[in-house]
């Protein structure tokens, strides 16, 4: 954990009272809209002066507070689904004083991680695990027969959209389980959800006249626990009927047989702590429909763009103005210069086409969304689904462009493998996020895509350095059928601030000399070459001359190169922002086994076990990919090399 001080801010009176949902259960019910007062201004306090996910926190506080009031946690296992809305959780069970930490190295993660807290039950990061991790604990509950247990999974309306929350919600339908589904449809996604559940969502919470009847259905009812066992029974006879002859369909939900609720407000603390307690009595499965506002209670979030506003960065609480460090010329994001070059090889080439899962802002395809919408699709929270739309469209020789981060394209590996790869289809993998992305940490690391594709036959493994080598590779996928073709680029800016140069068509599998150097050279792949540039710069001021090669390629690797590598230095280093196990350096050693070379060959990539949460300088430091570590390992074998000699 950090070490030192951590800046107080103002926690409210009843907030400072507060250690542990125990303490929260003491309060009266008529005090709760003032906690959620002042929870919000905590978060927005501190998220503005750290950054961090602000609008899905906010929009969640007051339920957050109904749930940790009315269920006994951590007894009663409560799921988040992504963790983005999870900041009023955190706060709640202990980590008040420490969330000021909260994604900065060393501190508290951003997401819920069993390690840090017994209520944090299930660690999470990706969309849509939390009803199939609720359901397998309140499975396992029953085996141990206790059944009194609660088990609670709050998943968004663009998480309910992913095949995973699909699949959970057919089985959990099957089992007699004390399992409650919420629904926080906040109608809004990173980007706009997509499909038609949330067709279906929206029409059921729009709905006046089915929300008028409903309501005069609970007036007349009055509250569930004074009609006794059986009205539940009365109550949903009565609501089916109402939203049949409403609504002109039957309810998705209890078409899996779940008990359905709602649509209710889920920010009215008192409401949805009384829902909450009447369904605790409720058996079998159950989901209740809340709707809420991203960003509820700050207004410059309700009023801004939910997209700025998911994460904003940090900002002037006061005015709701991003704050903005001093703009000097910079190189372009990565993600940027791939939704540049799309479009300008889209507007040359009718076949291309952009798809992306839910990433469209984040991979700036929505760029091409804004000028060839007919040309772009963003398929929800679906990456299986995008690879498999992407081969079928390759099979009537389309060129996809299929952008996925890299931690999410470990979502579709079967559909890249069985849908792609086996039939050899042309499907371009822009693999954004490439390498160590920074503060969300461990789940959301691109850390694993070389190890993986490398070994899929067909499949043609590809980082660039830099820009250039970005534009260039994207223009080679598309120029012919290449079959699969994978170009990884990493988070965050480039090297080039002219970087808009003329496509060159590059050769499968061909390496690129940077520079050539007296006994030691560096191998590198990806952004890392620049860590490369820098490294020899420092060691060129002492007399030390180093070789360098930028192999661009991991599969096919350029073996002509590396044959003249192996017989001019006797060593060599290997650098890649990927996992050592089975990556860019593991397929240097194999080429070096293979042809019966020996040769001292040292390693350098993400170690053997994950990495968390902090900036990407300090996570490359950390790793050991950084400039100032590759200096110390030329100076290492140099000094070793000295020794041996002298012996």
């Amino acid at each position: 954990m950090i070490k030192g001080k951590i800046k107080k801010y103002d926690q409210g009176p009843l907030l400072s009272k507060i250690n542990s949902p125990v303490d929260l259960r003491r309060l009266k019910t008529p005090q709760l809209p003032q906690l959620a007062n002042e929870l919000r201004q905590y978060i927005v306090d501190i998220v503005s002066e750290k950054g961090g996910h602000f609008g899905a926190s906010l929009g969640v506080v007051e339920l957050t507070i109904a749930i940790h009031y009315i269920f006994n946690t951590p007894d009663d296992q409560l799921v988040w689904d992504v963790g983005h809305q999870a900041y009023g959780h955190k706060i709640l069970t202990g980590r008040k004083i420490q969330f000021p930490t909260n994604r900065i190295y060393k501190g508290l993660s951003g997401f819920p991680k069993r390690t840090e807290s017994v209520y944090d039950t299930f660690g999470v990061g990706h969309s849509s695990t939390s009803i199939s991790a609720a359901l397998g604990m309140s499975l396992a509950s029953n085996h141990k027969k206790n059944t009194e247990k609660q088990h609670i999974a709050v998943i968004g309306d663009g998480a309910m959209t992913a095949g995973l929350a699909f699949e959970a919600l057919n089985h959990a339908g099957a089992e007699n389980t004390n399992l409650l589904v919420i629904l926080n449809d906040n109608c809004m996604s990173i980007d706009p959800a997509v499909g038609a559940l949330k067709e279906y969502l929206t029409h059921i919470s729009t709905s006046k006249t089915y929300n008028k009847v409903r309501n005069k259905v609970w007036k007349i009812l009055g509250k569930i626990s004074k009609f006794g066992p059986n009205a539940q029974k009365i109550a949903q006879k009565i609501e089916s009927g109402v939203k049949a002859t409403v609504l002109g369909e039957s309810n998705y939900f209890e078409s899996l047989n779940f008990r359905y609720f709602g649509p209710i407000d889920g920010h009215n603390t008192e409401h949805l702590t009384q829902i909450l307690k009447d369904l605790k009595d409720i058996p079998g499965p159950k989901i209740l429909h809340c709707i809420t506002e991203k960003g509820k209670g700050y207004s410059f979030a309700e009023e801004g763009n939910a997209t700025k506003w998911h994460a904003p960065g940090l900002f002037d609480k006061n005015t709701g103005k991003a704050i903005l460090a001093k703009k000097n010329q910079s190189p372009p994001k990565y993600q940027d210069v791939f939704g540049d070059t799309i479009i300008e090889l889209a507007k040359k080439n009718n076949d291309i086409i952009g798809v992306t899962p839910a990433m469209l802002s984040g991979s700036s395809l929505s760029k091409m969304m804004d000028e060839m919408p007919e040309r772009t699709f963003d398929v929800g929270i679906a990456e299986q689904h995008a690879v498999t739309l992407s081969a079928g469209m390759a099979t009537q020789g389309m060129i996809p462009f299929c952008n996925i981060y890299s931690t999410f394209i470990q979502r579709a590996y079967d559909q890249v493998i069985h849908d792609v790869a086996i039939q050899n289809l042309s499907v371009i993998f822009c693999l954004d996020r490439g390498g160590l992305v920074g503060a969300d940490g461990a789940t959301h690391h691109g850390v694993f895509d070389f190890a993986f594709l490398r070994c899929i036959p067909n499949m043609i493994v590809s980082a660039p350095m830099n820009e250039h080598d970005l534009r260039d590779l994207m223009y080679t996928a598309q120029i012919k059928k290449h079959g699969p073709f994978s170009i990884r680029y990493p988070r965050g800016k480039g090297t080039q601030i002219t970087w808009k140069n003329k496509f060159k068509e590059l050769k499968i599998g061909k390496g690129k000399k940077i520079k050539d150097g007296d006994e030691i050279v560096v191998l590198s792949i990806g952004h890392p070459g620049n860590f490369v540039i820098e490294a020899e710069e420092l060691l060129q001021k002492k007399g030390i001359n180093i070789g360098h090669y930028n192999m661009i390629f991991l599969k096919p690797i350029d073996e002509k190169l590396l044959h003249k590598i192996f017989k001019k230095y006797s060593k060599i280093i290997t650098i890649e922002d990927g996992c050592l196990k089975g990556g860019f350096g593991s397929s240097i050693l194999e080429f070096m086994s293979d042809n019966n070379y020996n040769k001292q060959v040292v390693r350098l990539g993400i170690p053997d076990n994950f990495i968390h949460h902090g900036t990407q300088e300090e996570l490359w430091r950390e790793c050991g990919i950084d400039k100032n570590t590759i200096v110390k390992k030329v100076l290492g074998i140099m000094a070793s090399n000295s020794i041996s000699q002298a012996g």
